[in-house]
């Protein structure tokens, strides 16, 4: 955005308006603001979101803006956990019996697997040293880009929605383990909620510290009206509010004890480090 802005004769003038699909039904609506942007072009394209019923939230500049770059992390630990050890539909049926519309493999499949799949192959050279499970690249490679080529996660009927167990999707990702000499293991259901909602915590943690959002129910407003977080839970920065930072940093340090899922990510963002040393809550 702000590479787009330096290039014009008007930068003050560019903004970006993030829709999210299907953008007739879904209300979110991220306004991406650059360095250049002027104040009455905000107010300008805030008064535009309400006119057309969206809640409109605020991002800076980086890749992802709010919702996306959080939810990669979302994404890299549900790929981890069925190479350990859970299932494809353990994984979607824990997270939608936490609250969320959908889990995230039925998500990928509905949005199809190729758009994620375009994204690591492009962070293996700008971001080498961010770590993916191999598995969801080798369901890809299969051509299994998701509901609408018939088949991704799942196995899908002609003309139908519902997702059936791929055996083929599963013999993929044994193939994954056997490669790097992984033993499956049994992951509870709390440890899969755990992971993938602490995930973004950790990642909103940095993108508030980062400026990117300015305050935290900015974040909690993204996953309530974007991503099917459950609104019972009022958003995942208001969820580790309510279950305690001190408690979400100690979940942490577990996790970072596990070899398989990235130990470094789990270093709390320095935000959420201090904020639990000091008692203190996200919102």
């Amino acid at each position: 955005m702000d590479k787009i802005a330096e290039v014009t004769k008007r930068p003050a003038d560019v903004v970006g308006l993030h829709f999210f699909s299907p953008a007739n039904v879904m209300r979110l609506l991220e306004v991406v603001r650059s360095k250049h942007t002027a104040k009455d072009v905000m107010a300008t394209v805030m008064q535009v979101a309400k006119k057309i019923k969206k809640v409109a939230v605020v991002s800076g500049v980086c890749d992802g803006f709010i919702g996306n770059r959080m939810f990669e992390q979302y994404v890299r630990q549900s790929f981890f956990l069925v190479e350990e050890g859970a299932t494809v539909q353990q994984v979607d049926k824990a997270a939608e019996a936490f609250g969320f519309a959908m889990g995230p493999f039925r998500v990928g499949d509905l949005a199809g697997n190729d758009i994620g799949f375009a994204i690591r192959k492009r962070r293996k050279i700008e971001q080498p040293d961010v770590i993916y499970s191999p598995v969801g690249d080798a369901v890809c490679e299969l051509g299994r880009f998701g509901q609408k080529v018939g088949k991704g996660w799942y196995d899908y009927e002609a003309g139908k929605r519902e997702p059936v167990p791929s055996a083929e999707v599963q013999a993929c990702i044994d193939k994954v383990r056997a490669d790097k000499g992984l033993t499956p293991r049994a992951i509870s259901d709390d440890e899969i909620v755990q992971r993938l909602v602490l995930a973004l915590v950790n990642e909103g943690a940095a993108i508030l510290e980062e400026g990117i959002a300015s305050k935290a129910s900015d974040i909690d407003m993204v996953y309530l009206t974007g991503y099917g977080f459950p609104l019972t839970w009022g958003g995942p920065m208001l969820y580790a509010d309510l279950l305690g930072l001190p408690k979400v940093v100690e979940l942490m340090k577990g996790f970072a004890g596990n070899p398989h899922g990235d130990p470094a990510f789990w270093t709390p963002a320095p935000l959420l480090a201090k904020l639990a040393a000091e008692g203190k809550t996200f919102n």
